[in-house]
């Protein structure tokens, strides 16, 4: 067959193929179905405002135990660590060397008082020769001057046997709080001096209750104080911070959330100017000494009092430059816009949100918020709303 023979043949198919073609029903194209998101209602939750604060822990006294006297520690009555009571028996100095000063005092004083007699004597013989004008009156009065000064004598070694009985008593060195006691510094058969050189013996520190430090800026103590102001009433004075019984809550490094509490119960007299803060000292029970002093610890305080708020998850809440909006579904599951404010973030996950504006409409549990499936839904669009458990919805009405 020729060429051209061929390029008819061929023209002819072709025309034949699309007069078939017309002749056949027109197909429509296949309508999207629309996507599916995950929606949620709105909740309403008692929340109250915190401002959050980094501290640490400190004991609530520390006490260095030295030794009052002089001698050799004969005995070491704690173990390393261990809890004490105020007046526990904490080292034992030697004490027979005090019990022989204390002897010697004694026998001081019975000389002393063999002296006083032999005086008063002699007082009574000179007064009597001086009434018979047998004696000088100036011997009288050295009869008088020798016995008062006896009897200073005598009140002198007193004082002196009192002082031995003393250092004695200071020879058993006690705790004077109590407390979770270091390790001895100074063991059996170490001498211990008294004065500027006393050695260090050990320290005991008081952790029930702990407290708890941390530094507030300036802008939240303004804004705190005159919160406390509005509760106090117009015209009313501040209470000190003690009275307040303010409180607050902390965590430690290893817990969830701030599951301890405490009250604030000091504030210094100023504001550091080089760090523009101000210190807070808080209390807290330590009963089963949970808390260890010098612990890191995260501190949140109530800066409101307990309200009623509209909270979604934070991760429905999108931007918009510097707006943020949530979408919602209307009656028809159609996605809408609505402008929010956001507020505090809680633990969970969930933020509150109030209107954008004042006046303008606010989120309530009657809404449909998506959650889940933002990046396919677009506004004034329809979507298929499901729950959590990925159920269909088949109305956004509650």
């Amino acid at each position: 067959m020729s060429i051209a023979a061929r390029v008819g043949v061929a023209a002819a198919v072709g025309a034949l193929l699309l007069g078939l073609s017309g002749c056949g029903p027109e197909v429509a194209a296949a309508k999207p179905e629309p996507p599916k998101v995950t929606v949620r209602r709105p909740e309403i939750r008692e929340v109250t405002d915190f401002k959050e604060y980094n501290g640490t822990t400190a004991a609530s006294a520390t006490v260095e135990v030295r030794s009052r006297v002089r001698g050799h520690i004969a005995d070491v009555r704690f173990t390393d660590g261990q809890q004490v009571n105020a007046g526990d028996l904490l080292f034992e100095l030697d004490a027979r060397p005090f019990q022989l000063e204390i002897e010697a005092a004694k026998e001081q004083l019975n000389l002393d008082q063999a002296q006083l007699e032999a005086a008063t004597q002699d007082e009574i013989r000179q007064k009597d020769l001086y009434d018979q004008q047998a004696a000088r009156k100036v011997d009288l009065d050295k009869a008088i001057a020798a016995r008062k000064s006896w009897d200073a004598r005598i009140e002198i070694a007193r004082q002196a046997i009192s002082t031995k009985e003393l250092d004695l008593e200071y020879s058993r060195i006690t705790a004077p709080i109590a407390g979770q006691i270091g390790r001895a510094l100074l063991t059996k058969g170490n001498l211990v001096n008294a004065g500027g050189s006393d050695p260090l013996l050990t320290t005991i520190v008081s952790i029930d209750p702990i407290y708890v430090f941390f530094n507030v800026d300036e802008r939240s103590l303004l804004e705190y104080r005159a919160y406390r102001k509005s509760q106090a009433g117009e015209g009313s004075e501040l209470p000190p911070i003690n009275a307040a019984k303010v409180p607050f809550h902390f965590g430690l490094e290893t817990d969830e959330g701030y599951p301890n509490e405490g009250l604030i119960d000091f504030a210094e007299n100023r504001i550091e100017s080089t760090t523009g803060t101000i210190e807070l000292r808080g209390s807290a029970s330590n009963s089963e000494r949970r808390y260890v002093p010098g612990s890191r610890v995260r501190v949140r305080v109530p800066v409101s009092e307990p309200y009623q708020a509209v909270v979604v998850p934070d991760s429905a809440i999108l931007s918009d430059q510097d707006r943020k909006y949530v979408l919602l579904l209307n009656e028809k599951n159609v996605v809408v816009r609505r402008d929010v404010k956001r507020g505090k973030l809680l633990e969970d996950g969930m933020r509150v949100v109030q209107a954008a504006t004042e006046g303008a409409e606010a989120l309530s549990p009657e809404d449909l918020v998506i959650t889940v499936g933002l990046q396919r839904a677009r506004v004034n669009y329809p979507v298929e709303p499901m729950d959590d458990a990925g159920n269909a919805l088949a109305s956004a009405a509650p």
